[in-house]
């Protein structure tokens, strides 16, 4: 997990207790599994929507249990808790972790402004070189040489993310609706229909209204109803196994489904698209690894949820083996296996574990849009944190009410259970055979094992999941559209952003001004410096962008001290605070020219503006004092380009660098037991209060440098005036667009 206030990362991976594995066991059962644990409301239901006729051998039902079973112990349990969650990217999991660690496997990327530097960083783990005549090593050229292939690979990822935020719109309609769907058995057909939608409706609305809050005041609740409700599941499914057909358990013979699809043929094929929806939300597990671990989600799915979910599924089973009258359309929910006694109980149980559910994907589908924001292939959005202190809880208010008309939208227009099913269905099955494909490849260039297992492993998954795919897809009319039109919108709006943000920057490439003409303005830039610190947003990583070309020769006057600022993300998911800054100087020292590039990784949380001014001018201070030096006292030349960069970390993690002290601060407290001396500005005409550097007494620090610490010290007291950067990007937070946060200031 991420302090936020901190901004350390920690890996939840290494060095756990077992205490803390439990407590992430226990926690994951909120967050993870409330989608997955829902779907016994409605798979039945969605399954025998084909008319599928039930023997007196109860051959159908059996063979619909047999697949379910498989189905759940293939894919979420094997591919899954066994080998997909292995394929983390430092801890993360999801779609786009799988594309982070083949971009960088292969060094491909869809991000323009990479650069050699960004290898050197601790998180962006060592990558063995395979031999050069395996496999992997030819895959691994070839990726590089062609173009085409790595759009292709960036498009599979896209459809991945898309689907994911389809999944987001019908996972919480298809569940609160399967939820209040039970009211049916307590009045009768014609008046159930007019409390089902408008309930369901009232509940998607408050749910979405009030994600602005966060889920960390109510999310110590989400693991007690997602256990709740499993305990309920499984102990109604043993009630019915031992009540109604004990003999269920042979269902689960692989027989039974050779059986039901030669009886049933066609329609037992297209029933198969209901199935399916045994495992929505399996892609949860992987997706949310990083706020937990490997081994507690394991734990959690193979002691909790995976047995309870069996047993669920055998109860309904049982029961609707002996119960074969059809009365009502609703003869297969899941209600109506449940006891009349409880039904009521079990009712608002339900609701609370579907809301529970809808909140995770919710979540999700925020987080992966935040993810494709910061790799350049979604529009800035306003993203807000919600909790300072739990990483990833955010919340992005347009997405947000986008997906409630949507999500409402299907609830309405839908009505029915087996629609949204098979809506549903086609996007959790999508995701899954992207992973499988994504997986393949991880296996053989990020894992350096034989072409043979990686074949081995999407001809299996990826023939299972074509069948449900095929199942899905044949009902394109029946709902099936609404995730491949969502996909579609989603996708253009993705692709088009990505190639406006590569076009630009080529654009800006193109036209950069070289250093030898700033050099040639000489130290003054031929205009009169005025105190002050002038901060000026680029997306170039080298070189100086055409905009301040024109404001040289447009403005009388200029900043003492010019900061060329490049905040960008890299394709890894956290940056450490260490490595958070590479710092150099544009020119001699004496034209006080500098430039910061500033990585985040694209989980990672930004600072707010104070934060941010902070670190920025402590870590140019401390790039000033220690010259040439970085962080941990060597040379690091990470730069061939205009000028060499530095990595120079946070003040957080460089206590004995630099640090900003106000007069209201002990020195003695900042310092601690090292000896520092100050460095402050001269006085200046208005009462203000006193901000200076605290620096370190050791090493010596030479006279230039003293000079250039205090002009930099006196640019940062010094207010009013123009101020570039603020003009530059008057209408948008230009710092970082993608975070609620306004860097409206310059210092």
């Amino acid at each position: 997990m991420m302090d936020v206030e901190s901004g350390v990362y920690q890996n939840p991976v290494k060095k756990e207790s077992w205490k803390t594995v439990f407590t992430l066991a226990y926690q994951s059962l909120g967050v993870v599994y409330g989608d997955l644990s829902t779907s016994p409301l409605y798979v039945y239901q969605s399954t025998f929507a084909e008319d599928i006729e039930r023997s007196e051998t109860n051959e159908e039902i059996f063979g619909v249990l047999s697949f379910i079973f498989w189905t759940l112990t293939l894919v979420p349990l094997l591919k899954y808790v066994f080998i997909v969650l292995k394929a983390d990217d430092n801890g993360e999991g999801g779609t786009f972790a799988l594309y982070s660690l083949l971009c960088r496997h292969a060094r491909v990327s869809s991000l323009p402004n990479g650069q050699l530097a960004d290898e050197e960083l601790s998180t962006y783990k060592d990558i063995t070189v395979p031999s050069p005549t395996s496999f992997g090593s030819r895959l691994k050229s070839t990726l590089e040489r062609h173009k085409v292939l790595q759009k292709c690979l960036l498009v599979l990822a896209l459809v991945g993310a898309c689907m994911v935020i389809g999944d987001g719109v019908l996972t919480p309609a298809i569940s609160v609706f399967s939820a209040v769907s039970g009211i049916e058995l307590t009045m009768s057909k014609e008046h159930h229909k007019y409390v089902e939608i408008p309930a369901a409706c009232i509940i998607l609305i408050g749910l979405f209204a009030l994600q602005h809050y966060g889920t960390h005041r109510v999310g110590f609740l989400f693991a007690p109803v997602v256990i709740t409700w499993l305990l309920c599941i499984s102990s109604i499914g043993l009630y019915n196994i031992f009540h109604w057909n004990p003999l269920v358990y042979q269902a689960l013979s692989p027989h039974y489904m050779y059986k039901f699809l030669k009886k049933t043929q066609k329609e037992g094929w297209m029933s198969l698209g209901g199935i399916l929806l045994c495992m929505t939300g399996s892609e949860a597990m992987f997706a949310d690894l990083g706020h937990f671990s490997q081994l507690s989600i394991k734990i959690a799915f193979t002691s909790m949820v995976y047995p309870s979910l069996i047993l669920a599924y055998m109860g309904q089973a049982a029961y609707l083996s002996r119960h074969r009258v059809i009365e009502n359309d609703y003869q297969v929910g899941f209600y109506v296996s449940v006891p009349e006694k409880l039904r009521w109980p079990v009712l608002a149980i339900a609701i609370l574990a579907a809301v529970v559910g809808s909140q995770a994907i919710i979540t999700g589908t925020f987080s992966i849009i935040k993810q494709c924001s910061a790799l350049g292939c979604f529009p800035r959005v306003k993203i807000v944190h919600t909790s300072s202190k739990i990483h990833g809880q955010i919340y992005i208010p347009e997405i947000n009410w986008v997906l409630m008309l949507l999500c409402l939208a299907v609830t309405i227009g839908f009505r029915d259970t087996k629609r949204m099913g098979n809506a549903s269905g086609l996007a959790v099955i999508t995701v899954m055979l992207v992973t499988t494909c994504l997986m393949s490849l991880v296996i053989v260039l990020c894992w350096h094992q034989s072409v043979l297992l990686a074949i081995c492993f999407v001809c299996f998954f990826g023939t299972i999941e074509a069948l449900y795919l095929s199942a899905s897809l044949i009902k394109f009319l029946e709902g099936a559209w609404v995730p491949i039109a969502l996909a579609c919108i989603f996708m253009i709006v993705m692709y088009v952003w990505h190639y406006g943000t590569l076009r630009r920057y080529e654009f800006d490439i193109q036209n950069k001004v070289s250093v030898d003409w700033i050099l040639s303005l000489g130290p003054s830039l031929g205009i009169v410096r005025v105190r002050g610190i002038g901060l000026i947003h680029t997306e170039l990583v080298s070189g100086i962008p055409v905009i301040f070309s024109h404001f040289v020769t447009n403005l009388p006057a200029f900043h003492q001290v010019l900061v060329f600022v490049c905040v960008k993300s890299v394709p890894i998911p956290h940056v450490q605070q260490e490595e958070r800054f590479l710092i150099g100087h544009i020119g001699p020292k004496e034209y006080r020219l500098y430039r910061c590039i500033v990585r985040y990784g694209y989980r990672d949380a930004h600072k707010d503006d104070q934060e941010f001014e902070k670190d920025l001018l402590c870590s140019i201070a401390e790039f000033i004092r220690t010259g040439k030096l970085g962080s941990n006292g060597l040379y690091e030349d990470l730069e061939k380009g205009d000028e060499k960069m530095t990595v120079v970390g946070t003040p957080s993690t460089n206590a004995k660098g630099i640090q900003i002290c106000e007069d209201d601060v002990d020195n003695a407290d900042i310092a601690g037991t090292s000896e520092l001396r100050e460095i402050q500005s001269p006085p200046v005409i208005q009462p203000r209060k006193r901000v200076r550097f605290v620096v370190p007494d050791s090493p010596q620090i030479d006279t230039g440098t003293q000079e250039e610490l205090r002009e930099l010290m006196e640019a940062r007291e010094a207010r009013g005036g123009l101020h570039i950067g603020e003009r530059i990007c008057e209408s948008k937070a230009w710092l970082q667009p993608t975070e609620e946060v306004s860097y409206k200031y310059w210092v």
